[in-house]
C-alpha cells in the first residue's frame, strides 16, 4: 500500500488561453499534467462551480497585463474569509506591530513581560479569540495569482505579507458539523494577504476592523491540491518563507487553535456557505514580515511556500 503522505497529491492548474478566449483546465494526478474541459466531469474532485462567467474572469487578467498561456487562479473565489487560527502569531504580530509604531508601548510591554515572565496582555487576542474562531471578510475580487508583480498602495509606507493555508468549499453548507465542514474542502491553496501595516493600526483601532490595509491585494498559489487527499493533516503541514532566495523563517499549521473544519463549521451557524468559497486561516506563526523585523521593499524577491500544497512568488515594485 502507498504511503498516503508520500503519494503524488491530486493538483489543478488554470491556463489563460487568449487564442480562444478560455481559461484551460490542467489537472495532475501524479502522472502529469492533462487538460480538462472547464466543465468536463473529468475535473473529479475539483468540481467547483464557477460563481463567475469566463468572459469576466479573463478581464481581471486583462487589467493585470497577464500574457496568453500564463497561469492564473486555480481556483476564482466566489468571497474570502480570513481567520486567525494561530496564538503565536497574534502574539508576535502585535509586538512587531507596537514595536514599529508605537515604541513606548513596546517597551512597557517587553518590561512587563520580562518581570511578570508571562505575555503582556495587550499582545494577547482578544477574549472572544479563546471562545471562538475570529475572522474578517476580504475582497475576493482583488486575489491575485503567483508570479504577478506587486506594488505598495499609494498610501502605505509599510507592506508586509502574510504566509496563509487557504480551503475552497466544493458544497453548500448551512449549520454543518465539524464532518460536513471537513468533507466540503474541495481544494486546498496558498494564500498571501497582502497588508498595510501602517494603515491597519488606525484602522484596527476604529473597531472597524481592517478595511484599505487589507483590501488591496491578496494572492494565491498557482496550483491547488484536492481537499480529500490532504484533509487529514491540515495541521501537520511545514512551510517557508524566503525573501531575495534566503529563507527568512520554517514554520507550520502544527499549532492551530482551530481546526479548519471547526473553523468553517462555525462560520456556517445560521449562515448559508456555497460552493467556491474561500477560508484562511490567518497567518502561520512566523509567516509575517512583520514578526521578523524584516518588511518589504522595492526589488524583493518573495517567496511564500506550504510544503505539498503550493509556491506564491512575487517581485515587489517601485
Amino acid at each position: 500500500m502507498t504511503d498516503s503522505t508520500t503519494a503524488p497529491l491530486p493538483r489543478l492548474r488554470r491556463i489563460l488561453n487568449r487564442t480562444e478566449r478560455r481559461i484551460d483546465v490542467q489537472i495532475d494526478s501524479g502522472d502529469g499534467w492533462r487538460t480538462f474541459d472547464e466543465s468536463g466531469s473529468a475535473r473529479g474532485a475539483f468540481a467547483i462551480p464557477s460563481a463567475f462567467t469566463t468572459d469576466f474572469e479573463i478581464a481581471r487578467y486583462d487589467i493585470l497585463g497577464l500574457a496568453d498561456g500564463a497561469t492564473v487562479l486555480p481556483v476564482c473565489p466566489a468571497s474570502f474569509r480570513d481567520f486567525m487560527i494561530f496564538e503565536k502569531h497574534a502574539v508576535d504580530a502585535a509586538r512587531g506591530l507596537a514595536k514599529r509604531f508605537v515604541p513606548g508601548g513596546y517597551r512597557i510591554g517587553r518590561a512587563y513581560e520580562a518581570l511578570a515572565r508571562r505575555t503582556f496582555p495587550p499582545f494577547r487576542p482578544h477574549a472572544l479569540w479563546y471562545r471562538q474562531p475570529i475572522y474578517y471578510i476580504s475582497n475576493a475580487l482583488t486575489i491575485v495569482p503567483s508570479g504577478v508583480a506587486i506594488c505598495s498602495p499609494s498610501y502605505s509606507r509599510a507592506l508586509d505579507f502574510e504566509l496563509e493555508l487557504g480551503v475552497v468549499l466544493g458544497a453548500p453548507l448551512r449549520d454543518a458539523t465539524v464532518e460536513q465542514a471537513a468533507a466540503a474542502i474541495a481544494a486546498v491553496v496558498v494564500v498571501n494577504d497582502f497588508s498595510a501595516r501602517d494603515v491597519q493600526l488606525a484602522e484596527m483601532r476604529s473597531g472597524f476592523g481592517p478595511q484599505r490595509s487589507k483590501h488591496f491585494t491578496t494572492s494565491m498559489s498557482a496550483t491547488a491540491v484536492a481537499g480529500h487527499a490532504v484533509i487529514d493533516r491540515l495541521d501537520r503541514l511545514t512551510a517557508t518563507v524566503a525573501v531575495n532566495g534566503n529563507t527568512v523563517s520554517r514554520t507550520g499549521t502544527h499549532t492551530m487553535r482551530y481546526s479548519m473544519a471547526e473553523a468553517i463549521a462555525h462560520v456556517s451557524r445560521s449562515e448559508q456557505l456555497y460552493p467556491g468559497e474561500l477560508l484562511c486561516s490567518g497567518t502561520l506563526p512566523g509567516g509575517s514580515g512583520m514578526e521578523l523585523g524584516r518588511w518589504l521593499a522595492p526589488g524583493d524577491e518573495l517567496r511564500l511556500e506550504i510544503d505539498g500544497i503550493g509556491v506564491i512568488e512575487h517581485r515587489i515594485q517601485p
